[in-house]
């Protein structure tokens, strides 16, 4: 799979998909990641990407012509790329939407802007905007490396195993359950029995209870509206615990 960057800053995006999972992925030759920057579509001394809005008001507008000239070059590298324009007016990035990008196994473009936004009529070279929050950032790279180190982990081999991805939070619909390593007891704190005795149809109810839990108390509103028999016992026991705990 590749992924391309529209980016004003090349460099960060190198430094940064040089490393760890990602970084390994490239190497094995499982995915790739380019750059194009707008800049070197322009056409004065000074390589103007921005101006100010008509209108006026505060900050830089990003211009038109060195962002689709820049599009158009990454459309011709990647023919049949989706074009992603990383921005706080597009569709909140979720899990189903980093499945559904790996899944279709499309490459990804993304257009990462800066200062005080976009020129509008960039969007009409674009399938999508998107957002990774209700929060303001000071340019699209570091959204877009969140969306490439997601997707990334869906594409075979990069993560070894595929089922590291598929348990992880949010691929259930639920928070993760709490993990554990060696040692045993560190500073009074012990490794749940039930993980140490090998029974692991005890340890699956275990994982799942916690699970449940844990997004029952920081993420309801990933809850579905109607649990199976087993997750509805499975909450009736934690609803119980938790009352009692605050009763006492």
């Amino acid at each position: 799979m590749k992924f391309l960057f529209v980016t004003l800053f090349p460099e960060l995006i190198e430094q940064v998909c040089s490393y760890s999972i990602v970084g390994r992925g490239m190497s094995a030759g499982l995915l790739s990641v380019s750059c194009i920057n707008p800049r070197d579509f322009t056409h004065d001394k000074h390589r103007t990407v921005d101006d100010s809005p008509f209108g006026g008001g505060a900050g830089m507008v990003l211009k038109p012509e060195p962002f689709v000239a820049a599009i158009r070059k990454a459309k011709e590298e990647l023919p049949d790329a989706r074009v992603i324009a990383l921005c706080p007016g597009g569709r909140t990035l979720k899990q189903s939407i980093v499945e559904d990008y790996a899944h279709a196994g499309q490459d990804l473009i993304f257009v990462c802007g800066h200062y005080e936004g976009f020129d509008e009529r960039i969007f009409n070279w674009v399938d999508e905007k998107l957002s990774v929050g209700d929060y303001v950032v000071t340019g699209g790279e570091l959204p877009a490396l969140m969306v490439l180190d997601a997707v990334a982990r869906f594409i075979p081999g990069v993560l070894g195993k595929m089922a590291s991805a598929e348990e992880d939070s949010f691929s259930t619909g639920l928070l993760e359950y709490p993990q554990y390593t060696r040692p045993v007891e560190f500073e009074g704190l012990t490794v749940p029995e039930v993980l140490r005795g090998g029974n692991h149809a005890l340890i699956a109810k275990w994982r799942r209870k916690q699970s449940l839990k844990a997004t029952y108390l920081h993420r309801p509103d990933l809850l579905p509206e109607k649990f199976d028999k087993a997750d509805a016992k499975l909450m009736a026991e934690i609803k119980a615990e938790l009352a009692g705990e605050n009763n006492g």
